[in-house]
């Protein structure tokens, strides 16, 4: 529960009068006074006035010139929908109890931190680390060596640390031996990994996760790939050993990626994308789509050409 004021200056906005006490974020169809809702549209805010809502979150850029017309349950932010994932967390609170779950196994040498809750079946190796805060859902498995930081969700049957797919053929039988898999898995602090998600260990090095990157469900990173930080990929993304996806890229459902390539600051893969083993792509901002993924425009300019064919 909080006050409206407090709420303003959870989202570093101009303080308000208003004394309602807000215990929850809602939808504009369930609203009732004790709820915050947003608005990032001018016909989103007409119905958001009108709606029992005991606070409005809504884009700056919608405020009337005409101050006199009051609207003094509304909080004017530059992002309303930030604002309101920002303001649900905070009324949410942690949403879970630190503490390991009865059936969960715990190996030797695990360092859990304080506020961090372990599930129901979840699985820790030898050897593994968790950081504060975190939330470990039911049947995870973390093998031996992990290293995981602070405020990591990890979400039902995610499976960290396993054995990396990396083989070795011998010349003359053509038979495969399992190239060394014997390096560590790092997660920075703030990831979130989603359901049923795979990241394999380093071979001889590491595979790290940087800080604020978020996974979806049924994802899955090959050993000794770095992600940057804040980067975000969506459900079914398959990303192949040694590669590189840098800081602030978006990999949309069903990427997939080769070996050795690079994915650059701040680019974009549409779903379905494709990036060649050893291929780097870059520019900031810049949307690649396709198999092989190549620019949007140049992507658009050969569907057309294929529909004139």
């Amino acid at each position: 529960m909080a006050k409206a004021s407090e709420i303003a200056e959870w989202i570093g906005v101009e303080t308000t009068t208003l004394d309602a006490e807000l215990v929850r974020v809602s939808g504009l169809d369930d609203a009732t006074p004790d709820a915050v809702v947003f608005a990032v549209d001018a016909q989103t805010l007409e119905a958001a006035l009108v709606s029992k809502a005991g606070l409005v979150l809504a884009a700056a850029k919608l405020r009337p010139s005409d101050t006199s017309q009051g609207h003094t349950h509304v909080l004017w932010v530059r992002d309303a929908r930030y604002a309101f994932s920002v303001v649900g967390a905070k009324l949410a609170g942690k949403g879970f109890y630190a503490g390991v779950h009865s059936t969960a196994v715990v190996g030797k040498d695990v360092l859990i931190g304080s506020g961090t809750a372990v599930g129901p079946g979840v699985v820790l190796g030898d050897g593994v680390k968790i950081g504060r805060d975190c939330r470990i859902d039911a049947r995870v498995t973390i093998y031996s060596g992990v290293v995981i930081g602070d405020e990591v969700v990890l979400q039902a049957g995610a499976v960290l640390g396993s054995t990396g797919f990396g083989y070795a053929p011998n010349a003359e039988t053509g038979e495969y031996l399992l190239f060394p898999q014997q390096g560590r898995l790092v997660i920075e602090d703030h990831v979130e990994i989603g359901a049923n998600t795979t990241i394999d260990r380093g071979a001889l090095g590491e595979t790290r996760i940087g800080r604020g990157t978020k996974i979806d469900n049924l994802v899955h990173i090959g050993h000794n790939c770095v992600i940057g930080k804040n980067v975000v990929i969506a459900a079914q993304t398959g990303i192949s050993g040694s590669s590189v996806v840098e800081d602030g890229a978006i990999l949309g459902g069903q990427v997939g990626i080769g070996e050795h390539a690079t994915v650059g600051e701040g680019v974009i893969l549409g779903g379905g994308a494709g990036v060649l083993s050893g291929k780097k792509m870059r520019g900031k901002g810049e949307v690649f789509w396709g198999r092989p993924a190549r620019p949007l425009k140049e992507y658009l300019r050969d569907l057309a050409r294929l529909k004139h064919r």
